[in-house]
């Protein structure tokens, strides 16, 4: 190194000491957390290879940002909050960071009163409080869409199951002004793409034998396994890149063929 590129450099770490930062902080990663249900959340190596696109989300995500998933399994937009988990993000938030909120699958379930929302009126007001009170601590709020589910018609298209709550999500999106990720219309375009027999490799579909934690095997059509929440997590990454929700520099590996070995499962909960 010579002496002017050395006294350049002293003086930008000098610069940085005097503002309280340290080199080792100054480029600390933005954080990603994800809000959402079993379809994102991540699962322990004792229920591989079940994996949940928000534990797939590294994956397309480079140095620069870090995913701290906290979707939680059965979880609603209403019982997620009222078990606190919100505020657990909201305590933990940073400004600069972001709140990927994608639920649906349990506010459906009206038989659940503890779940149960209703899609123009308390879905849209709970998805509120996370627009909200993410927004208060200099985070930036995104909603996404719930990932459709592997039902396919008479005639080999994929069913809409998810009733009336994605258009809330998106209308709800377009008044408060918050980035939107319509995972329900791109998980629908990429199962129909897959088919009734390519999407099995997607869900958690496997054969008895198959695998040490399915003895009995298992046909799953909600859930995912370590290839299904690679792609889908590729759709939410080129969704966040195309909208410019965050930084170009901030994916990698979009257009690459993913092994599900690349995905890590935890051997307990966190």
């Amino acid at each position: 190194m010579n002496r002017t590129v050395a006294t350049t450099a002293a003086f930008a770490v000098a610069a940085l000491l005097s503002a309280g930062v340290t080199p080792s902080t100054a480029a600390a990663p933005v954080q990603v957390f994800v809000a959402g249900d079993s379809t994102a959340s991540t699962y322990v190596s004792s229920l591989a290879p079940r994996a949940g696109w928000g534990q797939a989300l590294p994956v397309f995500l480079t140095s620069g940002a870090k995913v701290v998933n906290a979707a939680l399994s059965g979880a609603s937009s209403k019982s997620f909050v009222d078990l606190g988990r919100l505020d657990g993000i909201v305590s933990r938030l940073k400004p600069g960071d972001y709140l990927l909120i994608s639920f649906g699958h349990n506010d459906e379930k009206k038989e659940d009163p503890a779940r149960y929302t209703e899609p123009s009126t308390t879905y849209k007001s709970y998805l509120s409080q996370y627009i909200d009170r993410s927004r208060a601590k200099g985070a930036k709020p995104v909603l996404v869409t719930s990932v459709e589910r592997r039902r396919f018609s008479s005639t080999g298209t994929i069913t809409p199951t998810h009733g009336a709550y994605p258009a809330a999500m998106r209308e709800l999106a377009a008044a408060k002004k918050v980035p939107l990720v319509d995972l329900t219309a791109s998980s629908t375009a990429l199962f129909n793409r897959a088919g009734v027999e390519g999407t099995k490799k997607y869900f958690l579909h496997l054969k008895a034998g198959q695998s040490p934690n399915y003895p009995n095997g298992v046909e799953d059509n909600t859930h995912f396994q370590g290839s299904g929440a690679i792609e889908v997590a590729r759709l939410v990454a080129t969704a966040l890149r195309d909208q410019r929700v965050l930084s170009s520099g901030s994916f990698r590996r979009l257009n690459d063929q993913i092994p599900a070995s690349a995905i890590v499962w935890p051997t307990s909960s966190q």
